[in-house]
């Protein structure tokens, strides 16, 4: 197997449900006949090629009892954007954050998706983004219900 096969099924393999065990690459390692130790330093080579962004644990919200969640649209001048991005990012519970263009009659421009284990929480939580980020011209859209939810795969 060519160097760029072995790493597109090293991708492939990363990008779905990696087993949560003390050795959670033995199986990929095992059919690409390579050693743990070199899955991990493949997986080390392609984030710093800048080809795997993040290598992160995602936590299924629902299943951990954050089970409700809302997006809310804000009003955002764009010289205040990266500002207002940044201090967003900073909260725990905000899982999205965008800056979209929008029609001009609606205006609100910067997305953040919110998640919570309460409506009482996610009100706390918005008082908060917005003391802290000055921005207070919002619209909260509450999830109703999830109708889908996939992770990308590029490969």
């Amino acid at each position: 197997m060519e160097n760029s096969d072995i790493n597109r099924e090293i991708i492939r393999f990363v990008q779905g449900d990696i087993p949560v065990n003390s050795h959670p690459f033995a199986s990929l390692a095992d059919r690409l006949n390579l050693s743990e130790e070199e899955i991990v330093e493949r997986i080390m080579e392609l984030q710093d090629q800048g080809i795997i962004r993040r290598f992160a644990t995602i936590l299924r919200h629902y299943n951990a009892g954050f089970n409700v969640n809302a997006m809310v649209a804000w009003k955002v001048t764009l010289e205040h954007a990266d500002r207002v991005g940044r201090t967003m990012a900073e909260f725990d519970e905000v899982s999205h954050c965008y800056l979209r263009d929008v029609p001009e009659e609606f205006g609100y421009n910067f997305f953040t998706m919110i998640h919570a284990r309460s409506y009482e929480q996610i009100n706390t939580l918005l008082n908060k983004l917005s003391s802290r980020s000055g921005i207070n011209e919002y619209v909260v859209i509450r999830s109703i219900r999830e109708l889908k939810k996939a992770s990308m795969e590029y490969i």
